[in-house]
């Protein structure tokens, strides 16, 4: 007899969105929906439930380039990226994955979290942010506010003005692999 959950048992709740962002999207005037579920470090591990969370789901991916510079990509959870043709999709030099250390030194998260909203944490602003357009298509963009137990929902237009608040003039970009 299998332990493992069914995608009916795993468990959702609505919660209230949490700090530093509630506040934030009152102020912004964003509208905003915070479900807590099992923590997930994967697109995958988040099959059991993450269909019942309406909008576009993502996969974050923190990078660098042979110039240092940091990149992080936000892309629909099924969109196939290509890290040796995405440089000159976004205008970067050759690709690689940045460290955990460096992920928390500049975005104050730990990998499995790594979300648009950590950019809150980039106060040097050493990370250039580039948005899937498929995303811009859907009527909210489900992100972790800063934990892999929380899907919090925004509008994509929401999710524009907080980042440009923050200062970030984020690149919308057609990240599928091309073939």
């Amino acid at each position: 007899m299998s332990t493992e959950p069914t995608p009916s048992d795993v468990k959702i709740d609505i919660i209230q969105t949490p700090e530093p962002f509630a506040a934030l999207f009152a102020a912004l005037g964003i509208s905003a929906v915070t479900y807590a579920h099992p923590a997930v470090f994967t697109v995958a591990e988040g099959e059991g439930f993450k269909h019942r969370i309406a909008g576009g789901h993502t996969k974050n991916l923190f990078l660098k380039d042979k110039k240092e510079q940091l990149w992080l990509v936000t892309a629909g959870a099924y969109t196939s990226v290509d890290l040796k043709s995405l440089p000159d999709v976004i205008g970067a030099g050759r690709l690689s994955f940045g460290s955990p250390e460096r992920l928390m030194d500049n975005l104050g998260v730990t990998p499995g979290s790594v979300t648009p909203l950590a950019l809150v944490n980039d106060t040097a602003r050493r990370v250039r942010f580039v948005l899937d357009e498929k995303l811009m298509q859907c009527s909210t963009i489900n992100c972790h506010p800063l934990r892999n137990d929380m899907t919090t929902c925004l509008a994509p237009d929401g999710l524009l003005r907080l980042l440009r608040h923050w200062g970030y003039a984020p690149q919308v970009a057609n990240l599928e692999k091309r073939s």
